[in-house]
Formats: C-alpha cells, sequence, structure tokens
C-alpha cells in the first residue's frame, strides 16, 4: 500500500470514520430509486443543481438588501420619534458601544490578508499516494485560518466579500464554500483586522494551518499572506440571530 512521506501529516477530516455509512446508504437509496423509476427518469428535465444556487444567491443577496434598507429606516425613525426619551437614549448608547463587537458597523484599520487556492496541477500529475482530494481546498482548511486569526486577537473578519462575525458557519459543498446563503469557489480570501504582527504569530503558531502549509509544499496548494497598513470593512449584514437544527421527537 502506498504510503504518504513521514514529514507530511494528513490533513484532518470529521467525515473519513462516515465513508463507509455513507456507502452503505447510498446503495440502499440506489436500489430504491431503480425500484422506483422503473426505467423512467425521475428527475425533471433541465434541472441543473448549479443554477439553483444560483438563484437562490441572487435572492439572498435582494434579502440582505432589503435587510439594510429596513435597518437604516427603523434607526432614522426612532431617532426622529423619540429624540428626547431618556429609556431610547440609553438604549442606542448600549447599542453604539456593542456595536464593533457585534460587527454591526464599518470599521477600518490595519489588516492581514490570507488567500487560500487549489493546487495547480492535475490529479493525473500526482506522485504515488496522493489523490485528487489532496489537491484541493477544504472547509477545515479555511476553518483552520479563521479560527488562529480570531485566535490572534482579529477584531474583525472578511471572507471573501462578505463580513463575518465569531458566529458565522463556515461550510464547504464539494469544490464550493457556502456562507450566509451566498456560493463561492476559490480562491478563497480571508482578512483580519487587527495587529498584523499578532495576526502572522497565530497564524505561525496553528497546528491545522501548519498542516496545510505541509501541503503546500508537497503538491502545490495555494497559500499567500499580506498585509495592509489601512481596511475599510463594512457592518455584518446577515442574521444576530443563532439558526440551529432540531432532531425530529
Amino acid at each position: 500500500m502506498a504510503t504518504l512521506p513521514p514529514w507530511l501529516s494528513r490533513r484532518p477530516s470529521r467525515w473519513s470514520l462516515l465513508v463507509p455509512v455513507v456507502g452503505v446508504a447510498a446503495g440502499l437509496l440506489f436500489a430504491t430509486s431503480a425500484q422506483t423509476a422503473k426505467g423512467t427518469d425521475l428527475r425533471p428535465s433541465g434541472t441543473d443543481l448549479a443554477d439553483v444556487i444560483r438563484a437562490q444567491t441572487r435572492v439572498v443577496q435582494a434579502r440582505t438588501q432589503a435587510v439594510r434598507s429596513l435597518r437604516e429606516q427603523v434607526d432614522r425613525l426612532t431617532q426622529q420619534s423619540a429624540p428626547g426619551n431618556s429609556a431610547v437614549s440609553e438604549l442606542q448608547r448600549r447599542s453604539a458601544a456593542l456595536a464593533p463587537v457585534a460587527g454591526t458597523e464599518a470599521v477600518r484599520g490595519p489588516a492581514i490578508t490570507v488567500t487560500l487556492n487549489d493546487a495547480k496541477r492535475s490529479a493525473a500529475s500526482l506522485p504515488q499516494g496522493f489523490t485528487a482530494d489532496d489537491i484541493v481546498v477544504h472547509q477545515q482548511d479555511v476553518q483552520g485560518v479563521v479560527n488562529a486569526l480570531w485566535a490572534g486577537g482579529a477584531e474583525a473578519m472578511m471572507l471573501q466579500d462578505q463580513r463575518v462575525i465569531s458566529t458565522s458557519a463556515v461550510r464547504c459543498v464539494g469544490n464550493t464554500l457556502i456562507l450566509q446563503g451566498r456560493v463561492y469557489s476559490p480562491p478563497y480570501v480571508i482578512t483580519a483586522m487587527g495587529d498584523p504582527a499578532e495576526l502572522q504569530a497565530s497564524l505561525n503558531s496553528s497546528p491545522n494551518v501548519t498542516i496545510y502549509r505541509q501541503w503546500v509544499d508537497a503538491v502545490g496548494l495555494g497559500y499567500d499572506v499580506a498585509t495592509h497598513a489601512r481596511q475599510t470593512f463594512p457592518a455584518f449584514a446577515g442574521s444576530l440571530q443563532l439558526q440551529y437544527a432540531k432532531a425530529a421527537r
């Protein structure tokens, strides 16, 4: 059996133990689909998953803009209707104090940008012991960089063109990243605002980032770090409420 070089650590994956279970489930689904179809096409013709995702992305963008507009209207009407109300004034003061932490206001300052990209090579060019899965950026790679930057004292963060906060979920589906309803392809650009030296030190000391950089050397994955004297981040435009699934009883 082919083995990887001893210096190269396998990138962590929480899915490896689930592969046999997924294989069995997929077999059952295929058998059920074949029995149900009886030679016919169960899917309507013309359906394209990529088109569905793109359509939903446009819907999310439109609704995000609508939410931003409504928030601006609420703030304006609140200021007009009760400028002298002491209770409202106190709530506004507390909201303004918490806004930078919650990410609901634009910020400006020094920043560091980390860019992750798939390797510029084909699976056929890989040495023995490597697979096509090794030359693409995975969810745990992006999350590893995000976690390292938060740990390094990041005061604000952007992923691609979106402002993210500590509760933002980073998810990958295949070779794409889904963030707050929008779909992105590599390269993945993570920008964090804070002390560039401390952020860089946190990246250097992160075990997950260290493992990823081993694979940069081994197969040519993309990893680039740049610093900026001054960057401007927009306010976070997503929901501040946590959303989670509930198990059916």
